[in-house]
């Protein structure tokens, strides 16, 4: 299924809709939490504090627009509360561990330096998938009259973006085509997760 008529599956029913924004809501702080885990014990940049707080207030922010739908929704992210849990677990951390294979040869970094590499690649493939991932949600929730809105959220995640790639730049000349490798990689995983979510929301669909 097209990922687009998936997301126009999902608005059409509350208790999936809110399952999605849920789930959207649990990779956000899972970012989130990431980026803060990626910090020097000193060295901490004031952007890439700007980037773990923008990424918890989105994680808030979609978890409050459930309250639109239905207030007694997906009040937490345990499984039965998100959509393909497994694999939405599974996403962030795969291409953490996967990134840092790879950048640890390419780069051959100490621990430190390492997850800084780490926090600027991943961020980067992530904001790439953003860029793409909420003006299409955005669509299916304008189609569908919906009072729920991401516009925020896209505004910010293009500003990542440039951020990151503006730290990139800092961080290595030939980045980009490095950044291609993590790029792939995400791609992968991002294809596996949304199989997992089509199935997951075809079967609650006809349930």
């Amino acid at each position: 299924m097209e990922f687009q008529n998936l997301l126009k599956k999902i608005v059409q029913q509350g208790s999936i809709h809110a399952k999605w924004l849920n789930t959207l809501s649990f990779m956000e702080n899972a970012g989130a939490r990431k980026i803060s885990k990626c910090e020097h014990p000193t060295l901490v940049s004031q952007i890439q504090l700007k980037h773990a707080a923008e990424e918890h207030r989105h994680a808030y922010y979609l978890k409050k627009q459930i309250g639109k739908i239905d207030p007694e929704l997906c009040k937490t992210y345990e499984s039965t509360e998100l959509l393909a849990p497994i694999a939405t677990s599974q996403y962030l951390h795969s291409l953490d561990i996967k990134a840092c294979r790879y950048l640890q040869e390419a780069f051959k970094l100490n621990k430190v330096d390492l997850r800084y590499a780490a926090y600027l690649f991943v961020t980067y493939a992530i904001e790439v998938r953003a860029d793409e991932l909420y003006p299409v949600y955005q669509e299916a929730l304008t189609e569908a009259s919906s009072k729920i809105m991401v516009k925020s959220i896209i505004l910010e995640e293009e500003g990542h973006l440039e951020e990151m790639i503006n730290q990139l730049n800092e961080f290595a000349p030939d980045w980009k085509h490095h950044a291609d490798h993590i790029l792939a990689i995400e791609k992968e995983l991002h294809e596996e997760w949304i199989n997992a979510i089509t199935e997951d929301v075809t079967q609650l669909h006809y349930a």
